[in-house]
């Protein structure tokens, strides 16, 4: 579970953010303004980081504030699963990232797939929708919902993309160091419980 600092930090830009999109009366506007550069002070004061930095990644938004989608593309191989090295931490993580306005989840999800490892699939069918904040993740500074999607090769071949650096399927019990801010042991294992069993119900939250 995320800290409750951070969780009041977010819950206060949320909060600022609503009210600065929809209020009209300027003292209002203003106090507003003081509810999100408090948020940005308890995160500055936690993370020993400038404010200006903070407030340029968490504080940067306009409209009502919501989730932000990060999608997952799990993918099958002789009862293996694919994962891909990043070249941010050196660890191994589902390929996968920020929904983009325009496509579709599953869309994303073969996008994703064949720019990091060099594969073409197709989207099969949905395993789970969880919260980042009810998972091992590290905290974050973003509400994420995460989607995990079931994909099926079709062809292509494997080939490290801009953001990885090398690819490869790994068996259930010899899983690599993984990039938990991206997936944890624990969504890999659910990932691989929709392979023993196709009827495994969608996991949500």
């Amino acid at each position: 579970m995320e800290p409750k600092w951070l969780e009041w930090a977010k819950q206060l830009q949320s909060i600022a953010q609503a009210g600065l999109t929809y209020s009209k009366d300027v003292y209002d506007l203003e106090r507003f303004e003081a509810v999100r550069n408090i948020s940005v002070e308890i995160l500055a004061h936690q993370t020993d980081t400038n404010q200006t930095v903070i407030k340029d990644l968490f504080a940067n938004e306009t409209g009502y504030a919501t989730p932000k989608v990060d999608i997952r593309s799990v993918v099958f191989r002789d009862q293996k699963i694919l994962m891909v090295r990043e070249n941010t931490d050196g660890a191994w993580s589902l390929p996968g990232g920020w929904g983009d306005i325009g496509l579709t989840p599953s869309e994303v999800a073969v996008k994703e797939v064949k720019e990091e490892s060099g594969f073409d699939v197709k989207a099969i069918k949905l395993i789970g929708v969880l919260d980042k904040k009810c998972h091992p993740h590290p905290p974050s500074l973003y509400h994420v919902y995460k989607m995990f999607i079931l994909c099926e090769i079709m062809g292509g071949q494997p080939k490290e993309g801009i953001e990885t650096s090398a690819v490869g399927f790994f068996a259930e019990t010899e899983l690599p160091s993984l990039s938990i801010a991206r997936n944890t042991e624990s969504q890999i294992q659910l990932a691989f419980k929709h392979l023993h069993n196709p009827q495994e119900p969608v996991y949500f939250d």
